[in-house]
């Protein structure tokens, strides 16, 4: 359990909160700051939903949290793969996936996808085909997709961002782990820590929570409507609500639980979710081709406009999400930032957040006293 407590300091950072509203960087955003286990600022500001009715935001307020699928998901499955040995990192795919006819793939491994550097295409529509297909053949269908494409790069030489490699990752789980990704998490991870409303979307099953509790996104050309409650990601969406990339929700507090959890381990703490040597080797920085930032699943702070700002030390880890979304942790100094904004409501073209979160963290960094 967190305890929480009130630091004068927050004053501070409340504003700054609401010039975020004032500049249009957001409609709403909720904050969580924890130190050391404890939950040092939590702060909600604007609203979750401004059309077709404004619904306020609220510090329980679920997020779709877009690209945190990719570590606090996907990344997480494939750490207890790891961690109980049935998975070597350095495994080629091709002994994993069975048959392999694409040649100029069979040198691709976990570790090359969870560090960006397996050479492929960062993203492609392929939600606008896969819809003509029934559900229970589109992931078959876009992973026969994915394989055929042609490699972007040559593995193993240059960093190219893709969510492509996050949709094999989730096929190499179901492959190990005999089940889907969400039963897994779900089995693994999310129930063992108690996290209610940190869970993969599933169009197909009945909504736990009511539609007003989520934080809207976009205004949706494709689906012609505004998207709340169910995955922004349109390839996510075609796929049945989640893929390795995209599709988890989840608030504040029980991403802060889950972090918390790995920070623990990381530090040398004891649980049966994962070794500590297994979390340290993920939130390491790899080094597989120059110039990187990528750990595994993980980014890492780089020497210029990084998102985390300036005062994260090198031993931090990150990633954010293009709804808005971003989680920070210095491990050095073992401080967490969860920011959790609806920054594409009503419309994705708003990218204010790009100058204005690293602004944040540095906030954040010198009321705390790491500035």
């Amino acid at each position: 359990m967190f305890k929480t407590r009130n630091n004068n300091k927050s004053d501070k950072i409340a504003k700054f909160l609401e010039r975020g509203l004032e500049e249009k960087v957001y409609p709403g955003a909720v904050l969580l700051v924890a130190q050391r286990g404890e939950i040092t600022f939590f702060h909600a500001v604007g609203n979750r939903a401004v059309t077709p009715k404004i619904l306020p935001m609220e510090r329980d307020t679920i997020f779709d949290l877009a690209s945190l699928t990719k570590p606090l998901a996907t990344t997480l499955a494939l750490m207890k793969l790891a961690d109980e040995a049935l998975l070597d990192l350095d495994t080629p795919i091709s002994s994993l996936i069975q048959p392999f006819p694409w040649k100029d793939k069979v040198d691709i491994t976990p570790r090359l996808l969870l560090n960006h550097s397996a050479g492929l295409l960062d993203w492609k529509p392929f939600y606008l085909s896969l819809t003509r297909l029934p559900f229970e053949k589109r992931k078959p269908a876009v992973r026969q997709l994915i394989m055929e494409e042609p490699l972007h790069q040559k593995p193993k030489t240059a960093s190219l961002y893709s969510d492509i490699g996050f949709m094999i990752l989730e096929w190499i789980v179901e492959i190990i782990a005999g089940k889907d990704l969400s039963s897994f998490l779900e089995t693994q991870f999310y129930q063992p820590l108690g996290l209610k409303t940190l869970y993969l979307d599933n169009l197909a099953a009945d909504k736990v929570y009511t539609k007003e509790l989520y934080a809207a996104t976009e205004d949706c050309p494709w689906r012609e409507e505004i998207i709340q409650g169910h995955v922004h990601d349109e390839n996510a969406y075609a796929l049945g609500g989640y893929s390795g990339h995209a599709g988890l929700f989840g608030t504040a507090l029980d991403t802060c639980t889950l972090t918390n959890a790995l920070v623990n381990l990381y530090h040398g703490g004891s649980s049966t979710l994962l070794r500590p040597h297994t979390v340290r080797t993920f939130f390491s920085r790899q080094g597989l081709v120059p110039g990187s930032t990528w750990a595994l699943g993980w980014d890492t702070p780089s020497e210029k406009n990084s998102s985390s700002g300036i005062y994260f030390s090198l031993k931090s880890i990150g990633h954010t999400g293009f709804t808005g979304t971003s989680l920070w942790i210095d491990l050095e100094k073992n401080i967490v930032v969860i920011f959790l904004t609806n920054r594409v409501h009503p419309t994705r073209k708003n990218e204010k957040i790009k100058n204005f979160r690293p602004e944040l963290h540095n906030l954040i960094m010198q009321e705390f006293g790491y500035g």
